[in-house]
């Protein structure tokens, strides 16, 4: 009997951490498509992309609807592990005011990437109905879906709230960069962090910069912005574009974000995982 217990559990300790690992791989691929044409976009040769962008890409890709597929797992399964971190707390924020905030967060980032894994599914959808003849019945759907979840009317103030988002976790996202907080997390040798703390701190500080550029556009948009449609990583790496030495700037950013990837695909292979905790 102890035996079989303590199998089951660890079972469940493999499927945590694979949730987990997998969800962090899965950022790190739309990441590196994002960061990628960011920083080709600066040196003039393309259009910048959003999260969104990343998606339909792969899905231009050979065996794009299979790369799909594992993109809905992998954000799926992302977005399951920060509602696990905001609910279980392993890694230990508290119940004070500082933990709450983190945790809000950790449930914000389970929303985002859900919604991404539904943009997925739609372009899934999409691309089965045209392929068996029945047009755009799949994206009807899932747009409708979507069109639906996010399509409620609020005062156009209150995307000031909104903005209040994107400058937290900009501004913590640049704190753990540049503090390197991230490297407690870590299982890895001192020569596997001699390359993975720089870089991880680059892409924490371009991420937090991206988020910082959202959340100036709402406070200086104001009522431009529907609360349920602000602007996003896209409309940031454009608005960054549009400033003076703006292709300098983009290039830097972009290779800052395909640093965050890198730095996700980092924390899939080495970060700790404390399943122990999560399992309580």
């Amino acid at each position: 009997m102890h035996t079989t217990a303590a199998h089951a559990k660890g079972e469940v300790s493999r499927g945590i951490t694979w949730l987990a690992r997998s969800g962090y791989a899965a950022r790190g691929v739309v990441y590196i498509i994002v960061g990628a044409f960011a920083f080709m976009a600066g040196i003039g040769s393309g259009e910048t992309v959003g999260t969104k962008g990343a998606i339909q890409q792969l899905l231009s890709q050979p065996f794009g609807t299979v790369l799909l597929w594992i993109m809905v797992v992998g954000l799926l399964a992302y977005a399951a592990w920060r509602i696990t971190q905001a609910i279980t707390d392993p890694e230990g924020h508290g119940t004070k005011a500082k933990g709450l905030v983190i945790r809000a967060g950790l449930v914000g980032g389970a929303i985002t990437y859900s919604l991404l894994a539904l943009f997925t599914l739609g372009l899934l959808g999409t691309s089965i109905g045209e392929s068996s003849g029945g047009g755009n019945g799949g994206s009807g759907a899932g747009g409708d879906f979507l069109s639906g979840l996010l399509g409620w009317k609020y005062s156009n103030y209150l995307v000031y709230a909104v903005a209040l988002i994107p400058l937290g976790v900009g501004i913590a996202h640049i704190i753990k960069g540049w503090k390197a907080k991230f490297e407690k997390y870590f299982y890895a040798s001192e020569d596997v962090m001699r390359w993975v703390r720089p870089i991880s701190r680059a892409g924490l500080i371009a991420r937090g910069i991206a988020f910082l550029i959202v959340a100036g556009m709402l406070f200086s948009g104001g009522t431009r912005y529907e609360p349920t449609d602000p602007p996003g990583l896209e409309d940031a790496l454009n608005a960054l574009q549009s400033l003076p030495f703006g292709a300098f700037w983009l290039s830097i950013v972009g290779l800052g974000l395909v640093a965050f990837a890198l730095y996700s695909i980092s924390e899939a292979i080495w970060r700790r995982i404390d399943t122990a905790a999560v399992m309580g």
